[in-house]
């Protein structure tokens, strides 16, 4: 079993002058959900190299087990230290993709033509899907064979408009996730604020925020295994 992780590259918060990226639980709980099922584990960036980590997910507040865990972890943290470039991997080494969330997303994977890419042809060979809390955003602009919005009839769920607001980013974020799976034709449906909520559509597996990264990386998993 081979997974691709995709992670952000992108470290600007907007124009608010603070520092953005992937959330690190939603990286750390997936990794060890996948390596402890056996999976081999790459982890890839548009920018190739150390990705930039949201400052915010590394404090004491947002800290897990699983995040102490991969940060003890030297050969966890060589990978992130040396991501591969997402323009030179292919899904045919692949059997999934997954994508950790953090706003970073939202500004560089959603436009990001290899990451489209990436998608349409793992989904094209038949093969899973799964993003988590901001990374549905990705989505916006992936398509089907026909030239339809992904999303469009799919059950889906992604960061909620109220989880965006009370981290107070509403104004500061590119699209609100909620607003854009459902504007592409989505049907998205959501658990309550900071709940895990995971919903599978065939190929393709959402998570609502943070808490869901375990449970998300879980239903892929059983998937996978089935």
């Amino acid at each position: 079993m081979k997974i691709l992780m995709v992670l952000t590259s992108h470290d600007k918060l907007g124009d608010t002058g603070r520092t953005t990226g992937f959330w690190l639980e939603e990286l750390a709980a997936p990794y060890y959900a996948f390596k402890d099922a056996g999976a081999e584990i790459t982890l890839t960036s548009p920018k190739g190299g150390n990705p930039p980590l949201d400052p915010k997910s590394n404090e004491p507040d947002f800290q897990t087990e699983q995040t102490h865990r991969f940060e003890a972890d030297a050969e966890a943290m060589a990978q992130l230290a040396s991501t591969v470039r997402l323009d030179s991997v292919s899904p045919a080494d692949y059997d999934a993709v997954f994508y950790p969330g953090g706003h970073g997303p939202l500004w560089d994977l959603a436009e990001d033509i290899n990451s489209i890419a990436l998608i349409e042809a793992f989904l094209a060979a038949s093969k899973q899907v799964a993003l988590v809390c901001h990374a549905p955003g990705v989505l916006r602009h992936v398509k089907t064979p026909e030239g339809n919005p992904l999303v469009e009839g799919k059950k889906v769920t992604g960061f909620t408009n109220t989880e965006e607001e009370v981290v107070g980013l509403t104004d500061v974020v590119p699209f609100l996730v909620e607003d854009e799976l459902i504007a592409k034709g989505g049907l998205y449906s959501k658990g309550a604020d900071w709940s895990s909520y995971v919903v599978t559509d065939g190929l393709l597996i959402t998570g609502q925020n943070p808490t869901s990264s375990a449970a998300t990386a879980e239903a892929l998993i059983k998937q996978l295994t089935a």
